[in-house]
C-alpha cells in the first residue's frame, strides 16, 4: 500500500464508520417516524408496513449484487456511489407528497444501500491487513453495527418530537456528504485488489430473486400467518431459486458468489453464527421497546435514552474488550463467551413482569447484553474476509450483512409469532382475572407474557450462536486477514497479499 494511503487509513475509517453509521441509524429512526408519516400521508394500516418492507426487500436482495460491483468497478467508486443515491433518495423520501413516492424512496434507499454497505466494510479488510490496526478497526466498526440502531431510536425521537418526521430522511442528507467528502479524499483501495472478471448474470437473477423472496416470505409471515398460501408458496420459491443459485454458482467461470467465500469453516460459521444472533436482537430491540412505550408508558424519545447503556455496552465490549483481545485469544474465545454473556443478558429480561424496576431488571440486562454482543461482533465483523483473495472482498462483506438482513427478518417475524400465540394462550387460561387486573392491567399482563416468553426463545438461539461460534470458528490468530489472491492483479500488489492465518 502506498505510504500516502497508509497515513490516511484512519481518516478514511473515521468516514466509513460515518456511512455505516447512517445505513444502521436508518434501520430504526424510520420506525419511529412510522406513525406521523402514517397520518400525515393517510397511509392505510395494510399499507403502512410497506415503508418497512420496500427498503428490506431491496437491500436484502441486491446485497450480494452490491458486493460484487464492489469487487468489479472499485470499492471506494461504489462507496462514494452508495452515498451519493442514499442521499438522493432520502431527499425524495423527506418531500414525499403521497405515499407511493414515500415507498418508491424507500426501495432506491435499499438498493442504494445494498452498494454500500458491502463496499463500507470491504474498504476495511483491505485497508487494515496488520493484526493489531485491524482489531482497532473492526472494534470501531462492530460497535457501530451494534449500538447504531439504539441510537437511531434517541435520534428519530428526538427529529419526530421536536421537528417533524421528514427530517428522519433528510438526516442522512449530511451524512452522506460529509463521508463522501471524506471518501474522495482520504480512502485509497490498495493496487490490484479489484476482480476483472466478467458479471454472472444468471447469478444475480437467482440471488436476488430468492433472496427477495425469503425476506418477503418472513415478512408477510408475520402479517398473515405461516400456513397463508401466499407465505408458503414465497418460502418454497426461495428454496427453489437459491438451489438454483449454488448450483450455477458451482458451475460458471465467473460466479456472483465464489463457493469457497462460503464454505471456508471460519467464515461460514461467522455468517450462521452472527446471523442467528441478530434473530434475536431483532427480537430483543422489538419487545423491550413494546415494553418501555406500551407497558411502562413510556415516550418514544425516553425509550431511545433508555437503550443507552446498552449502546455504551456495546462500544466497550467491541472496542476496549474485543479489540485489546483479539490478538492475544482465539477469534472464538470472544465470540462464544460474548454471545453466552449477552444470552444472560437476555435471560434476566424474560423476568420482565408489568411492574419491573428499569434500574433493578432492564439496566443490569442491558449492560451485559451490550458488553456481550460488542464482544462477539467485533471478531466476527474482522472474520467475514478471513483469508479471502482481495478480488472477494466485496462480495464476502456482503455476506455479513445478508446474515443480518436476513436474521433480522426472521427474528421479527418469528418471535412476534412466538410472542403472539404465547399471549393468546395466556388470555385463554387467565380470562378469570380481567376483573381483578382491570382491562389495561389484563392486556398489560398478558403482552407481558407474551414478551418474556419469545425472549425465552432467544436466549436459545444466542446459546446455538454460542456452539456454532466455538465449534466452527477455529482460526488461531487474531482473524479476518485478506489473503494473496492467485491472479495477476493481487500477485501485482504485494502489500495486500498477507498470510492467511494458520487453522
Amino acid at each position: 500500500m502506498p505510504d500516502t494511503a497508509h497515513a490516511q487509513r484512519w481518516k478514511a475509517l473515521a468516514f466509513i464508520a460515518i456511512a455505516q453509521l447512517m445505513v444502521v441509524l436508518d434501520g430504526t429512526i424510520v420506525n419511529i417516524a412510522l406513525p406521523s408519516a402514517q397520518t400525515d400521508l393517510g397511509i392505510s394500516d395494510a399499507n403502512k408496513q410497506w415503508v418497512i418492507t420496500a427498503y428490506a426487500l431491496v437491500f436484502g436482495g441486491l446485497l450480494l449484487f452490491g458486493g460484487r460491483i464492489a469487487d468489479l468497478w472499485g470499492r471506494r467508486r461504489t462507496f462514494v456511489t452508495g452515498l451519493i443515491g442514499f442521499a438522493a433518495a432520502s431527499a425524495v423520501g423527506g418531500a414525499a407528497a403521497n405515499e407511493a413516492v414515500l415507498f418508491g424512496a424507500r426501495a432506491l434507499q435499499g438498493a442504494f444501500g445494498a452498494l454500500l454497505a458491502p463496499a463500507a466494510l470491504s474498504l476495511l479488510a483491505v485497508m487494515f491487513t496488520e493484526a493489531k490496526e485491524r482489531a482497532k478497526a473492526f472494534g470501531i466498526y462492530g460497535a457501530i453495527a451494534g449500538g447504531g440502531g439504539a441510537v437511531g431510536l434517541i435520534l428519530g425521537g428526538v427529529l419526530t418530537e421536536y421537528l417533524d418526521w421528514r427530517w428522519t430522511f433528510f438526516v442522512n442528507i449530511p451524512f452522506a456528504a460529509v463521508a463522501a467528502f471524506g471518501a474522495m479524499r482520504f480512502v485509497q483501495e490498495p493496487a490490484g485488489s479489484r476482480n476483472s472478471s466478467g458479471l454472472d448474470i444468471p447469478g444475480v437473477v437467482l440471488a436476488t430473486a430468492g433472496l427477495v423472496s425469503l425476506v418477503y416470505g418472513f415478512t408477510r409471515a408475520e402479517t398473515h400467518g405461516w400456513s397463508e398460501g401466499t407465505t408458503i408458496g414465497l418460502f418454497v420459491a426461495a428454496v427453489v431459486l437459491l438451489v438454483a443459485f449454488v448450483a450455477v454458482e458451482a458451475r460458471v467461470k465467473a460466479p456472483l458468489l465464489p463457493l469457497r467465500v462460503v464454505t471456508d469453516r471460519n467464515r461460514g460459521g461467522v455468517y450462521l453464527s452472527l446471523g442467528l444472533a441478530i434473530i434475536a436482537m431483532f427480537g430483543l430491540f422489538l419487545f423491550l421497546t413494546y415494553y418501555l412505550q406500551v407497558v411502562q408508558g413510556y415516550s418514544a424519545l425516553k425509550t431511545g435514552f433508555a437503550f443507552l447503556p446498552m449502546i455504551a455496552g456495546m462500544i466497550t465490549g467491541s472496542t476496549q474488550i474485543g479489540a485489546r483481545l483479539m490478538t492475544r485469544v482465539r477469534p472464538r474465545l470472544l465470540m462464544t463467551p460474548g454471545f453466552l454473556v449477552a444470552g444472560l443478558g437476555m435471560l434476566i429480561l424474560t423476568q420482565l413482569s408489568v411492574d419491573s424496576s428499569y434500574a433493578g431488571l432492564v439496566l443490569p440486562a442491558e449492560i451485559l447484553l451490550g458488553l456481550g454482543m460488542g464482544t462477539a461482533f467485533m471478531p466476527a465483523m474482522s472474520l467475514a474476509t478471513h483469508g479471502v483473495e482481495p478480488r472477494d472482498a466485496g462480495v464476502a462483506s456482503a455476506m455479513v450483512n445478508t446474515s443480518q438482513q436476513v436474521g433480522g427478518a426472521i427474528g421479527t417475524a418469528l418471535l412476534n409469532t412466538i410472542a403472539a400465540s404465547a399471549t393468546t394462550t395466556w388470555v385463554a387460561a387467565h380470562a378469570a382475572e380481567a376483573r381483578t387486573l382491570g382491562k389495561q392491567g389484563f392486556v398489560n399482563a398478558a403482552a407481558v407474557h407474551g414478551y418474556s416468553t419469545a425472549i425465552w426463545w432467544a436466549v436459545g438461539i444466542l446459546a446455538l450462536s454460542a456452539i456454532i461460534a466455538f465449534t466452527f470458528v477455529n482460526t488461531s490468530g487474531g482473524g479476518g486477514v485478506v489473503a494473496a489472491s492467485g491472479n495477476k492483479d493481487a500477485e501485482d500488489a504485494e502489500e495486500v497479499a498477507v498470510p492467511v492465518i494458520a487453522h
